[in-house]
């Protein structure tokens, strides 16, 4: 494969959510916390949606909290957010809350 092909792969391939800069780490807390926060509780303990708390989480796989952020909870409140965020942004959200980094 030339060069060329190879950079242009890498330039075009998603990012992981290890890649995100720390800037975009911390707008994603951001919305974590306000976002999130506003039906999960500000403290993320539960509100009109579940808490979020690693605790409560424990047992939950990163790709299973991935889906739900991307694409919501149907019949329930929880909309879809693969609309504002990728699919890295929201594999970063879910290892965040599953880390307890949000409290």
């Amino acid at each position: 494969m030339p060069k060329t092909a190879i950079l242009i792969l890498m330039m075009t391939a998603p990012a992981v959510a290890g890649d995100l800069t720390p800037e975009r780490a911390s707008e994603l807390e951001r919305l974590v916390l306000q976002d999130c926060g506003s039906c999960h509780g500000l403290t993320l303990k539960g509100g009109l949606g579940p808490d979020l708390r690693a605790e409560t989480l424990a047992g939950r796989s990163a790709e299973v909290l991935t889906d739900i952020v991307l694409d919501g909870v149907p019949g329930t409140a929880m909309p879809p957010w693969r609309p504002l965020l990728s699919e890295p942004e929201a594999r970063w959200i879910a290892e965040f809350l599953l880390k307890g980094n949000a409290e």
